[in-house]
């Protein structure tokens, strides 16, 4: 671990400081996109902060600013990040094998590499992960990047699925700018590999990347996030989708649905930004 690095990182997430600058003009609330969580009967926020721009549209500004969750699998951004900066995880080619137990999800009954895992958001392989990392180690980290409530009050393989940590989706948006610009207090290296595994999408009009992640609140409902950036023209636009449904609903489905339907609303995806 990079000491030094650490000791000079003040915080990473910097979405509050980004958004005090940000004038009346520049925020627009976006009360349209409110069908769009209804249509599946939801409760959410989504943001779009344009980098160019200096503009936000914003659906529900007080749950994206003052309500924090559990991040459930977009701890695997922070988690990979960690693994490679440490050496726990040597390269995305690294491969842990299949510990033999059969889950529901079948794309994680093998061996898979760090990108593979994550493509397929792999709990039991960063799980491993994390026991690698250790809990004190993890805990500095979080402490450095100031990552939510930064609380590991239980098992060191669940804390980030389990409540004990939560973050607000104004400080997941703050964490995928900072990777983006590689402003993280991590090796360069390290960033690029992760913003690599991160693009799900990529064609003549954008790059869409992302991590999802799907959990539940102590009362058992749902909880949902897509967090990244779609990049067109070389214009990077970073967002957060973060949603609240029934405990057995179709996560997959439903906030991938509202993402596209919130960018296709704003005018991405053509290629136009």
């Amino acid at each position: 671990m990079k000491i030094g690095m650490i000791k000079n990182w003040k915080t990473v997430i910097v979405i509050a400081v980004l958004f005090q600058s940000c004038s009346s003009s520049n925020i627009t609330n976006e009360d349209g996109f409110k069908k769009f969580f209804e249509e599946y009967k939801v409760e959410g926020t989504f943001a779009l902060y344009n980098n160019g721009q200096g503009n936000f549209n914003i659906y529900n500004l007080s749950r994206f600013k003052d309500s924090a969750y559990t991040p459930a699998s977009t701890f695997k951004i922070v988690n990979s990040l960690i693994g490679l900066q440490t050496g726990r995880i040597s390269s995305t080619k690294m491969i842990i094998k299949w510990d033999g137990v059969n889950r529901s999800n079948t794309d994680w009954n093998k061996d898979l590499t760090m990108e593979e895992a994550f493509k397929v958001s792999c709990v039991p392989y960063y799980q491993e992960v994390a026991r690698r990392i250790g809990r004190d180690t993890m805990q500095t980290w979080l402490d450095s990047l100031s990552y939510g409530t930064k609380k590991i009050t239980t098992r060191i393989d669940s804390f980030w699925l389990d409540n004990s940590l939560k973050i607000k989706p104004d400080e997941q948006l703050g964490l995928v700018k900072k990777l983006y610009f590689e402003q993280l207090p991590f090796t360069k290296t390290t960033m690029q590999a992760v913003k690599k595994i991160m693009i799900q999408e990529n064609n003549s009009n954008y790059t869409l990347a992302y991590k999802t992640g799907w959990g539940f609140k102590e009362n058992g409902k749902s909880i949902g996030w897509i967090i990244g950036w779609i990049e067109e023209n070389k214009h990077p636009s970073f967002f957060v989708l973060n949603l609240e449904g029934e405990h057995n609903i179709d996560m997959v489905t439903i906030r991938k649905n509202i993402l596209m339907n919130c960018l296709k609303q704003l005018d991405y995806l053509q290629g136009k930004k």
